[in-house]
């Protein structure tokens, strides 16, 4: 078994992507017209689709991030070297400070934001054993 990809479901996927190219300045890989798109994240990538394309996966339903009063129990984390001008630049780009970069115990610097369209994401350092 390997990990694939992260699919989120969003109101709008041109949105998402150009939301996270211009917060975490992430490019496009694959975008799609029938409601489906990924980032070029490396071996796993992040990926959006459409509530409508969500629905026709999920006939019974599901909680969307985008209408939620808090965040979600799940998150996308983005490794860099710049936490705290990460953080900065997404908050910039419309993104909802949840918490400012903190230096966790064993020694990496972890923030918080949430995207306009739901989705919580970590900005954090590398984790060096």
């Amino acid at each position: 078994m390997q990990f694939g990809y992260t699919i989120v479901y969003v109101p709008d996927v041109l949105a998402s992507v150009e939301f996270f190219e211009k917060a975490f300045g992430l490019k496009r890989r694959f975008v799609h017209e029938s409601g489906y798109a990924e980032m070029d994240t490396g071996a796993t990538a992040l990926a959006f689709a459409t509530h409508a394309l969500g629905a026709t996966n999920l006939p019974a339903g599901y909680v969307k991030a985008s209408h939620s009063e808090v965040p979600l129990g799940m998150e996308i984390a983005l490794v860099t070297d710049q936490v705290a001008q990460a953080h900065a630049r997404a908050v910039a780009a419309g993104a909802v400070s949840l918490k400012e970069p903190v230096l966790k115990p064993w020694g990496q610097t972890v923030s918080y934001v949430r995207c306009p369209d739901g989705t919580l994401v970590e900005l954090c350092s590398p984790l060096t054993p």
